[in-house]
């Protein structure tokens, strides 16, 4: 009560943060008079003066007045647009780090070149992601106007750029581009082999545009870059016919949640069949050893018992394809991942295609949070302020619009089925059409859009149906979504960035129009009449009340709800925005059949009768927040997991670009080469044990195995004061005496080059395998919820458990590399790539929103020199090492020169 009344008096604390920052803006309005008497070329000199004063030591809050006044003259001169006084505030709240929320329409693409140019003064980068490679492109070339003016170099990453085009974009002082091209090309970055193939900079200040969408909807799901498997297509196989051994009372099965779950006998079936099959390690199947194998047993039960021909998938061609749940369609060319469509490939006996296996991967949540200062923009965040600071330490900003608001928010209609609600949407859109009225209609789903425009079909009103996906036609649909009578039906992320403007936009018909037509008097003449004609429409439809914003149903999030609502009402027009409900829809559903509100509409509605109630309204609203929450939950969950694999990403990340920065990496050579003798002799000689007791066989085997030394261990333990560390420093010795004989005939940097070679590869070859090792025990970590087991903090005990494994396993492999490989050094070939896929899956359609660059990522794979490295057969200690010499073929795909028969990428090329 009393803080109501304190708000009614003196504002809500944003009222008072906003009104604190107005001292600001007059000061950069007192700069205006000055600057804008400038000539171009000083107005220009600007830019040099105020890198001088940041390097005499001058903070950027000091110059931050001129500068934004800088910004809008340049604004004024190169677009023709001036910055308003709330632009300059959301400037101030973006350089500040916290997020804008700006109406649509107010403008935020200007308004990021006030932070964006001030912050690009360091010299140290700024980022600018936008959605889209259609908005990164649009926002370079648009704003880059004004940065070029000032001096600054603007550089763009989208999709089929080469290295060398990528390194001098993020080279510029700005770089605009997508949030799946920033963090693919950091994942690529930290897969290279040299310092100069790498195209990012260190991390500076990034302003992401729709920040909503992109940390919020599309943080759902990481970025993962993988690459194929070798062939498990026995084992497929050896776990299918095990399964289908089972009989339905050895699983337990959940169709709504597509799940099956092994009863206890089932599980001790399982274990004796995969026992006798010889695929299980000891006599348990959940020991740690097996959790790959539990993972294809889960995903071999579902193939079985779950998926249905027909239903599922088809077979077709000697090839299983999905059929979409929704639409009914085959989906061409996509596959279930984790293994599930190897598991129904291995059911329905057809070639099993290899698996891709995840090379590295990244969640936005984290890959954002490298940025020292991160800050966004977009017209709906503040339903999701709590997450934006818990996940992103970023607090929300409502800036005022320049102009107040006139839409007209009316409240929802209720219908009881999707028919009558359909045939409601399709009167009304009529009757504005006939009015003049322009109608933007938000749909849920590409088939409600198909449906709802076979209705207005039926009513004769003429209409464009656009998909999810944006392309940059749409952009040009949607700019004309305000012209007179237009009907546009969108789905939910259609025509963000692009302005819908009443009457239509002019810009964009004369792109359209007048694409052909030269300069000269003609152009102008057409050009003056579409001005015109925009003009006498945009003044009926304000007649007939503006855009009219129709939603065919609420989405899970209020915030999306808003982003539709926004569309109208843009710089003070007039504008109605509407939701037309049903029993039938998706959310409504979280009421279920026997609540209150379901009887009382199916008691007292009739056929096509409506109701609206600002009480169910806000019934709504309530059962948003609740899955608003659970979809946080959800994605905490996502970065809980991440957080454990991004500590372990940054040690082995921070460790390859020491190997790459270091002048010399023997030391840390040397120090695996003890570690690894250390552990072979602790494994022989456990601790305060008697000589008698140890295992001298097995450390005679050991030394054979890692090094191919045959020492006389058996004459050392005759001495008197025999003891592990005696062994050790003898091991050690002859290893060292070993390694200097190799090297004598080497010059020192190539014996560098080398080690670092040798180093990054079994790094990364490692790493792959611990990244699949983690996957598969996510796949089943949450069987230790049974076991009243907490299973984010099983998953860090295990993950940190098997990263101590690996970096062990790093050490011997190395030191086994060095020992026995022997060393000629040819000038190395021009590198190549290896083949793997980036993939990011669009939360809202399930479609990959990743562009498949394999032909486009640069340079990744640095070659190795020729090496003469060990056959795989190790010998057991005997006298001769023998080796084979590997020389790397001309193509990856080649087939390995050590005669296994594989191609080189999978045998001695591998990653």
């Amino acid at each position: 009560m009393f803080g109501g009344f304190a708000k009614a008096i003196f504002g809500s604390s944003n009222d008072r943060y906003v009104r604190s920052l107005q001292k600001i803006v007059d000061r950069i309005n007192g700069f205006e008079p000055a600057i804008s008497a400038m000539t171009d070329e000083e107005l220009r000199g600007q830019t040099a003066l105020f890198r001088q004063r940041l390097a005499d030591g001058q903070p950027l809050d000091d110059i931050l007045p001129e500068a934004f006044a800088t910004v809008r003259e340049a604004a004024k001169r190169t677009l023709g647009q001036r910055h308003y006084d709330v632009q300059m505030i959301g400037g101030i709240v973006l350089h500040r780090g916290s997020i804008a929320e700006m109406r649509t329409g107010e403008g935020k693409t200007l308004v990021a070149t006030l932070a964006t140019y001030l912050n690009a003064l360091e010299g140290k980068g700024v980022h600018v992601v936008t959605v889209n490679d259609y908005l990164a492109r649009r926002d370079a070339d648009w704003m880059g106007q004004v940065y070029r003016f000032l001096g600054l170099t603007v550089g763009v990453i989208v999709p089929n750029l080469t290295d060398q085009q990528r390194r001098a974009a993020y080279a510029a002082d700005i770089t605009y581009g997508t949030n799946n091209e920033f963090g693919f090309d950091y994942l690529r970055d930290n897969m290279k082999y040299d310092r100069a193939q790498m195209v990012q900079r260190p991390f500076n200040f990034a302003i992401v545009d729709e920040v909503d969408s992109i940390l919020i909807d599309e943080a759902r799901t990481p970025l993962i870059i993988s690459g194929p498997t070798d062939d498990k297509s026995e084992l497929y196989m050896s776990v299918d016919a095990i399964v289908k051994q089972l009989v339905p009372e050895d699983y337990e099965v959940d169709e709504k949640q597509k799940s099956v779950v092994l009863t206890e006998d089932g599980t001790e079936k399982i274990e004796r069949l995969f026992e006798n099959a010889g695929v299980l390690v000891g006599s348990n199947l959940y020991d740690y050893e097996n959790t790959q194998v539990v993972q294809h047993l889960n995903q071999a039960l579902k193939a079985n018992v779950i998926f249905k021909r027909d239903i599922d998938y088809i077979v077709k061609n000697d090839k299983v394809v999905i059929i979409d749940e929704f639409t009914g369609r085959m989906m061409d060319g996509r596959r279930w991942s984790d293994g599930l469509h190897q598991a129904v490939e291995a059911k329905e006996g057809v070639k099993i295609e290899p698996e891709n296996q995840t090379l590295a991967s990244i969640t936005f949540q984290n890959y954002f949070r490298m940025y020292p200062k991160l800050s966004g923009m977009t017209g709906t965040a503040l339903t999701e302020a709590p997450e934006f600071y818990d996940i992103y330490k970023m607090n929300v900003v409502t800036i005022p619009t320049n102009l107040p608001v006139q839409r007209i928010d009316e409240d929802d209609e209720f219908y009881k089925n999707q028919n009558d609600k359909f045939a409601a949407i399709a009167k009304a859109i009529k009757e504005k059409q006939e009015s003049g009225q322009p109608v933007l209609v938000g749909t849920v789903s590409i088939e409600k859009s198909e449906l709802l425009s076979e209705f207005l079909k039926r009513e004769g009103v003429r209409h464009e149906v656009l998909n999810a996906r944006y392309h940059e036609q749409e952009a040009h649909i949607v700019a004309q979504a305000g012209a007179m009578g237009a009907v546009t039906i969108a789905t939910n992320m259609a025509g963000r960035g692009t302005d819908i403007q009443l009457g239509g936009n002019v810009d964009f018909r004369i792109e359209d129009e007048l694409a052909d037509v030269p300069e000269g008097p003609e152009r102008d003449a057409a050009i003056a009449k579409i001005k015109e004609e925009v003009a006498v429409q945009k003044q009926r439809v304000l007649e007939a009340g503006g855009l009219f914003v129709l939603g065919t149903e609420r989405h899970e999030s209020r915030r999306i709800d808003n982003q539709l609502r926004g569309r109208s009402g843009r710089q003070g027009d007039p504008g109605l925005s509407r939701f037309y409900l049903s029993l039938d829809d998706d959310l409504l559903r979280i009421f279920g059949p026997q609540t209150m509100f379901a009887r009382l509409m199916n008691k007292n509605l009739e056929d096509g009768e409506a109701i609206v109630s600002p009480w169910i309204s806000k019934a709504i609203e309530t059962a948003q927040k609740k899955v608003e929450a659970r979809n946080y939950d959800i994605r905490k969950q996502v970065v809980e997991y991440d957080d454990v694999m991004n500590d372990q990403r940054k040690v082995i990340y921070e460790q390859r670009a020491d190997i790459m920065d270091a002048d010399t990496v023997g030391d840390v050579v040397e120090d695996m080469r003890v570690e690894t003798v250390n552990a072979i002799v602790g494994e022989a000689c456990p601790p305060n044990s008697y000589p008698e007791q140890w295992d001298i066989e097995h450390l005679k085997s050991r030394v054979g195995e890692i090094f191919g030394l045959t020492l006389p261990i058996d004459d050392w333990l005759k001495e008197e004061s025999v003891d592990p560390e005696m062994l050790v420093d003898r091991i050690r010795a002859a290893t060292d005496a070993q390694i200097a004989d190799k090297t004598a005939s080497l010059a020192p940097e190539t014996y560098i080059q080398i080690e670092k070679s040798i180093l990054l590869q079994s790094l990364d070859h490692h790493w792959k395998e611990h990244l699949a090792m983690l996957d598969a025990l996510r796949q089943v970590i949450h069987l230790r919820a049974y076991a009243q087991k907490k299973p984010i903090d099983e998953y860090k005990h295990e993950a940190f458990q098997q990263f101590e494994r690996m970096l062990g396993a790093i050490r011997e492999d190395v030191t086994r590399t060095l020992a026995f490989a022997q060393f000629t050094f040819q000038q190395p070939d021009l590198p190549e790539m290896p083949d793997f896929v980036t993939q990011h899956i669009d939360p809202f359609t399930g479609e990959d929103d990743s562009a498949d660059l394999d032909a486009a990522t640069g340079n990744v794979l640095s070659r190795l020199p020729p090496l003469q490295v060990p056959r795989p057969e190790m010998p057991d200690g005997g006298g001769d090492t023998a080796v084979a010499e590997i020389v790397p073929p001309a193509s990856r795909n080649a087939p390995c020169p050590c005669g296994s028969g594989r191609k080189y990428k999978h045998c001695h090329g591998a990653l």
